[in-house]
């Protein structure tokens, strides 16, 4: 007799499966679980088998990926549900919203960065004294790595 809480055989998929039902490489599901974001179960001859319902936490890993974040930041919002739960609409709902200002900071980085690169363009940088990308003698430099004048205004920077 099975225990109550056990999903049946038909609930467990190959990682072909769920690759093949994700769009998600098998290699790339394999680095989500050994990052802690998915789990699998193993057979007597050591194939993983997932949750039909990982498929939900692949969803939603995809998702948090587009607004932005880092593995280790979806990995703790993961963290945070009970475990061998997978998001509910209310969890996505509560978690997006800790990651709505990230995603205003983001719009408003790639509007500057369109805005910039417009410019840019217009002038064909055929005036090197105008162009605000200019870095004469490398005087960035001193203000550390990346590009410098594109980050401005961007928190952290």
């Amino acid at each position: 007799m099975a225990e109550e809480n056990v999903p049946s055989k038909d609930h467990w998929l190959s990682i072909g499966e769920i690759a093949h039902r994700s769009g998600v490489a098998a290699s790339a599901l394999r680095f989500y679980e050994d990052q802690g974001l998915i789990g699998s179960r193993r057979t007597a001859g050591n194939q993983r088998q997932y949750q039909r319902s990982t498929l939900r936490r692949i969803a939603f890993v995809q998702a948090a990926q587009r607004v932005g974040l880092a593995l280790a930041e979806i990995r703790e919002a993961l963290d945070s549900l009970p475990d061998d739960r997978t998001p509910t609409r209310s969890d996505w709902s509560r978690l997006s919203k800790t990651w709505r200002s990230r995603l205003d900071e983001r719009i408003l980085e790639l509007e500057r960065l369109r805005d910039d690169l417009d410019g840019c363009i217009g002038c064909g940088c055929l005036s090197l004294q105008r162009c605000n990308l200019y870095n004469k003698s490398d005087r960035l430099a001193e203000r550390g790595p990346g590009a410098r004048i594109l980050n401005v205004g961007i928190p952290g920077e």
